[in-house]
């Protein structure tokens, strides 16, 4: 059997492929298989383990000819993809999964291995899940952001835009009068957008149990802005444990508390621009025909707002 044949695409991966890109994602798929097969061949590797997959890459645990565990990612490419290169080449492994080799044209990459299978949502008290994250992001971000990545004071006027419109596909008025609170309020930081480097999805599934260190960041997708815009992962994580505890505002305020600490921010700018990523996520939403604010959103809001 050759390696071609012998590399199946999930079909998770497919109908997401399918789904977000259409005929040009039903091509890269259906190519995915000899893309693997060559890179398997150009860089020497071993497959090693099961393949896996999230919405947008796939995933082969692999060796290399001097034993060197490792995994190939293979993932279209497109401005996320080249994006997360250049953030992995900058932290260059500092709390971030190691960049070992990659080709900028096909966006593959070949990465250290971790333990998938241990996330941060492992450790059950959430102050000392909290507490690495926040770690780990202070490290991430007290980087200065390289040329090449998108702005946050672009995305942010992108957003201002949109709401006049869309906010009336909220049925609500009291949401209606939310989403324009939250945009009143990044509004007011647009012109100290920072210039940090974001990672911009950093929650305790993106936190993978590590070897070189305990545990170590995973899929960036970077930004250059200020670090109060990638607090709201965090804050967002395990929700539902957050939810069926029946303490939410305290322990969003918590862990608002334990980030803001680690990152050294101004609490105030840090609820601005977490708001303004309340805002980036319902308008995404309301793209997705969505006609009401999401549940966990207003909840971050007024733990924030109401102490």
């Amino acid at each position: 059997m050759s390696v071609v044949e012998a590399v199946d695409v999930p079909q998770s991966l497919a109908s997401s492929y399918a789904r977000s890109f259409g005929e040009q994602g039903t091509a890269w798929i259906t190519a995915l298989p000899a893309l693997a097969a060559e890179f398997l061949d150009r860089w020497e590797l071993k497959r090693d383990g099961v393949a896996g997959a999230g919405e947008a890459s796939l995933v082969l645990p692999v060796s290399g000819k001097d034993g060197t565990r490792a995994v190939l990612r293979l993932q279209m490419p497109r401005e996320e993809t080249t994006a997360a290169l250049i953030g992995l080449r900058t932290w260059n492994g500092d709390g971030m999964v190691r960049l070992l080799d990659h080709d900028p044209d096909s966006g593959t990459m070949l990465l250290e291995r971790l333990d998938g299978a241990r996330t941060l949502a492992s450790v059950e008290d959430d102050d000392a899940a909290m507490g690495i994250l926040a770690g780990l992001l202070a490290r991430l971000v007290r980087v200065p952001a390289p040329q090449g990545l998108r702005s946050l004071k672009v995305i942010v006027n992108e957003m201002l835009e949109q709401v006049p419109q869309v906010v009336t596909a909220l049925a609500d008025p009291a949401d209606r009068q939310l989403l324009r609170g939250w945009a009143s309020a990044v509004a007011e930081l647009i012109d100290e957008p920072g210039d940090r480097l974001l990672h911009w999805d950093l929650h305790y599934d993106n936190v993978l149990a590590a070897s070189r260190e305990p545990w170590l960041a995973i899929d960036p997708e970077p930004l250059a802005g200020d670090p109060g815009f990638d607090l709201w992962p965090a804050l967002d994580s395990r929700w539902d444990d957050v939810v069926a505890k029946g303490d939410t505002p305290r322990i969003v305020r918590r862990r608002f508390d334990l980030l803001t600490e680690a990152l050294g921010l101004d609490r105030a700018r840090a609820t601005g621009w977490t708001l303004g990523r309340l805002l980036q996520n319902s308008l995404w939403d309301i793209s997705d025909g969505e006609t009401a604010l999401a549940p966990s959103s207003i909840a971050v809001a007024e733990s924030l707002l109401k102490r």
